[in-house]
Parts: C-alpha cells; sequence; structure tokens
C-alpha cells in the first residue's frame, strides 16, 4: 500500500452463495460513497482465527463507487454507528 490511504468501517458482513466458507466483507467510508470488499476463505469453523477489524486502511485504488443512493445512505449510517462505538483496531 502507498503512504495514503482511506480509512473505511465494516458495514456488512455476509457468506458468498457461489462459494462454501467465504465470508464478503464489506467496508465503507463514513459517508457511504465508496466501499471496499475483502474476501475470506474460511479454513475451519473452529480454527480459523483470524479477526475482523472495525476498520481497515484501504488503498484509494482498491476502493469502489458506491452508485445506488439507498444502499450509500446504508453504508454511511452504519459506517458512522461503528465509528462512534468502536475504535479503528476493535476485534467486530
Amino acid at each position: 500500500m502507498g503512504d495514503e490511504t482511506v480509512r473505511v468501517w465494516l458495514v456488512d458482513r455476509t457468506f458468498s452463495d457461489d462459494e462454501q466458507n467465504i465470508i464478503i466483507l464489506i467496508y465503507a467510508t463514513p459517508d457511504g460513497r465508496q466501499y471496499f470488499r475483502k474476501e475470506r476463505a474460511l479454513t475451519s469453523f473452529t480454527g480459523d482465527h483470524r479477526e475482523t477489524t472495525a476498520a481497515v486502511d484501504a488503498d484509494p485504488k482498491n476502493l469502489g463507487r458506491v452508485e445506488d443512493s439507498d444502499e450509500r445512505e446504508r453504508y454511511a449510517a452504519e459506517a458512522t454507528r461503528i465509528a462512534e462505538h468502536h475504535d479503528p483496531d476493535d476485534v467486530v
């Protein structure tokens, strides 16, 4: 990652419909206009100890634009809520 990153906050966590044992984490900017998608393969249900943090710092080149206004509002509300209640490194 370069020197400049964008802090994004966890707004959604779902299981993939297409792949077994894949978790999809969506992080978004507090204004809900940009998002970062992170996929994580679960190696086992009991042995996978990777933590999901409240926020990550993403390379701006890896951010997508949120075009849907309802989704943008939902992401903004959730990112703001998480940011108000958690430090970036908190496990959520």
